[in-house]
């Protein structure tokens, strides 16, 4: 019966990202990251120099209700979660959703976080999603 709590630890070990957690660090991806935004996100990216990435979302109480924020949070989350293996590694990414984005879907939130992640050059693309984009771009 002693596995079951080395069964957790190795589940915990096979995460690749933790999270922004205390107003220090969210603070200093956004004065020394860079930042670039769309419609509905605001990216911030910097360098943390380990091996893991470090994820955090911001939700302003202007955007909506607490049932909205917590929906839009558990969104980016899992967009990220599903496309983790296609980020860089060693980084502080900080997004913060605009007001506005309460009524967005899934597909939205996720297209709008791997395009900001792209122009950060972040993003590893693998060859299908190359050649879907270049096959957008000739019609």
């Amino acid at each position: 019966m002693r596995m079951w709590p080395f069964f957790i630890n190795k589940i915990k070990a096979l995460k690749k990202t933790e999270s922004l957690k205390n107003t220090n660090q969210f603070r200093s991806v956004y004065t020394s990251g860079k930042s670039h935004a769309d419609k509905y996100l605001v990216m911030y990216v910097l360098d943390n120099k380990t091996d893991r990435n470090r994820f955090g979302i911001s939700v302003s109480k202007k955007v909506g209700n607490s049932v909205v924020r917590h929906h839009l949070c558990r969104l980016l989350r899992e967009s990220y979660r599903l496309h983790e293996d296609m980020f860089d590694s060693g980084l502080d990414i900080a997004v913060v959703v605009r007001k506005g984005t309460d009524s967005c879907s899934f597909h939205e939130i996720e297209r709008s976080l791997i395009h900001l992640a792209k122009i950060h050059h972040i993003y590893k693309e693998t060859n299908d999603e190359k050649n879907n984009d270049s096959d957008d771009q000739t019609v």
